[in-house]
């Protein structure tokens, strides 16, 4: 009896392997679309040619190599002493990791000069190479984009002229990569308690000693270090830090005053070496004004991982819908394929609907980036990025998590499989996105401390509203969005109003105010795509789905004639 004839759902399995995309950019029509809205057809169409080809170098030569470290566990290993004891402080990594490595930084999505990405193909690239989750990789490339903007924003021309061909170089084996160290043991999220101190170097002029232990130190074999450190007679909290870039070395092999202590062995993003680390004297350089290192790291390190983390999750997403509704199409249960159960192809509905939302508004979020980086943003622009790089990136990571969590539910037992699919990975992976460059509530209190201190929300609203205006009429959809939008507003400006006179614990419901608000944002941003490509695709019917799930007061799909049509119509071909 051949194998088929006696595992006929085998078969079934190694089609749906066999089905898997060979190029990440082809397989997501979408991703063209939105940058159509965003950046711009002309835009989109000189960028498309890279962004082709690297969605076809994840998907052939970084995925198969994440998976071999993730197979056999083939993780960072920490190696403090070389072969005649002398202390090297190196990180190893199995051969795989640099194969991904080589095709990630060809790309040029961190390049400079005539080569360098817009923030609008820099949130492609990102997105694509995320459909493998971190991979090791996704997080070196953020805090690298984040020292390149520090450092060409606030770093002096002798810091520039250093570190920038390194960290611009294309060629992974030559490269400078950075990291971003700010956590400490007694701090976390409060950076204000950072007790990491810096003293003036007697023999460099403008250079410092930093010493001091951090906590959660990701990319520790980074071969350039962005931390704070509290100056000499600085005054406590966050206005006393200041922000540093060590090198990881001064003569190519010694460590520069530091000593790793331990690798962290963490729930996911496992290929990436995270440490703790302390810093005994090492030599650093200011990144802009000494007593301006907390704007430093917020406004250029921990701002650009907030957008770029949005970006990772949503390929996370992106990748688990394509897994799910794949695997839903070829598998059989019941004498029928799993994608013909209607409670299976309303979940799948769901998850394509949250993936589509969050490329939108983070898209719409790399457009503001835009602005900023060519001088033409106004206030509005401003406060709606300084709003936006916060709300953004609680919502997307929360969908991520739970986008990955139904897709391994689609696939049943096998989802929690490690090696019969990449969802246990992307899972894990994006329940670190979640924590990353600060938790839920840390976001949430920083927007309504800005909205208690300033008109952000004010601008915020301008500016979503200049959205609805450009989306013209959809049906019902945008008066919806624009009565939701006027009353979740109003409950912020109420919350941040009690937080001003009476301090945040007066407003204990801002968070889910806040996410609801982020839902007509997300919304809005989605009509101005509907407007933009007509009602020819899926994207309609996958905006009025996202507008009854997370926008509508009260609705309910069960009294809704329309629903069945709107899940049909956001799958189109995709589940069969």
């Amino acid at each position: 009896m051949t194998e088929s004839a006696e595992q006929p759902g085998r078969c079934d399995l190694v089609a749906w392997w066999d089905a898997r995309p060979a190029n990440y950019y082809d397989a997501s029509p979408n991703l063209a679309r939105v940058l159509d809205r965003w950046a711009g057809g002309a835009a989109r169409e000189k960028v498309e040619p890279s962004l082709r080809e690297f969605g076809a170098a994840v998907a052939t030569v970084v995925e198969p190599a994440v998976v071999v470290l993730e197979a056999h566990r083939e993780l960072p290993a920490h190696v403090p002493f070389d072969g005649v004891g002398r202390r090297v402080e190196r990180i190893e990594f199995h051969p795989a990791y640099e194969t991904a490595g080589r095709a990630i930084w060809a790309s040029g999505m961190l390049a400079g000069s005539g080569d360098r990405p817009s923030p609008f193909e820099l949130t492609a690239l990102f997105y694509l190479l995320s459909h493998c989750g971190e991979g090791g990789h996704a997080c070196p490339v953020v805090c690298t984009a984040g020292a390149i903007r520090a450092l060409e924003h606030r770093g002096a021309t002798e810091l520039q002229e250093r570190f920038l061909p390194g960290l611009h170089d294309r060629d992974y084996g030559s490269c400078l990569r950075a990291s971003q160290f700010l956590t400490e043991v007694q701090g976390g999220s409060d950076v204000g308690a950072n007790a990491a101190r810096a003293v003036p170097d007697a023999g460099t002029p403008g250079a410092w000693r930093v010493s001091g232990e951090k906590w959660f130190c990701s990319v520790a074999d980074a071969d350039l270090f962005v931390v704070t450190a509290r100056p000499e007679g600085a005054t406590t909290g966050t206005r006393g830090l200041g922000c540093f870039a060590i090198p990881r070395t001064l003569d190519g092999s010694t460590p520069n005053g530091f000593r790793i202590r331990r690798l962290k062995d963490k729930l996911g993003t496992r290929a990436l070496a995270s440490a703790e680390i302390d810093f005994e004297d090492a030599l650093g350089w200011p990144v802009g004004p000494i007593d301006q290192g907390f704007h430093v790291a917020v406004e250029e390190l921990l701002n650009t991982s907030r957008w770029l983390n949005a970006v990772g999750s949503t390929g996370i997403m992106r990748r688990a819908y394509l897994e799910a509704s794949s695997f839903a199409r070829h598998r059989q249960a019941f004498g029928r394929p799993v994608a013909s159960f209607p409670l299976v192809r309303e979940q799948l509905a769901r998850m394509k609907a949250e993936e589509y939302a969050a490329l939108s508004s983070t898209m719409a979020l790399a457009g503001l980036v835009a602005r900023i980086d060519d001088g033409t943003a106004d206030e509005t622009i401003a406060g709606a990025y300084r709003f936006l790089v916060n709300a953004n990136k609680y919502v997307t990571s929360v969908c991520a998590t739970d986008v990955a969590r139904q897709g391994i539910e689609v696939l049943g037992g096998n989802g929690t499989i490690e090696d019969f699919s990449p969802l246990p990975r992307l899972y894990r992976d994006a329940m670190v996105y979640e924590s990353w460059e600060g938790t839920h509530n840390v976001l949430a209190a920083q927007v309504l401390r800005d909205c208690a201190r300033s008109d952000i929300l004010d601008r915020t609203m301008a500016w979503v509203r200049a959205q609805l205006e450009h989306a013209g009429t959809f049906g019902p959809d945008t008066a919806t969005v624009e009565a939701a939008l006027g009353a979740t507003a109003s409950r912020l400006w109420s919350s941040a109003e009690a937080a001003g006179s009476a301090g945040p614990d007066a407003a204990p419901h801002f968070r889910r105010q806040l996410e609801a608000f982020v839902r007509c944002v997300q919304a809005a941003c989605l009509l101005t795509e509907v407007a933009a490509e007509g009602a020819g695709t899926d994207k309609a019917p996958a905006t009025a789905l996202f507008v009854r799930l997370h926008v509508s007061p009260g609705h309910e799909p069960a009294d809704d004639l329309e629903w069945a049509g709107l899940v049909e119509g956001t799958l189109g071909g995709d589940a069969g």
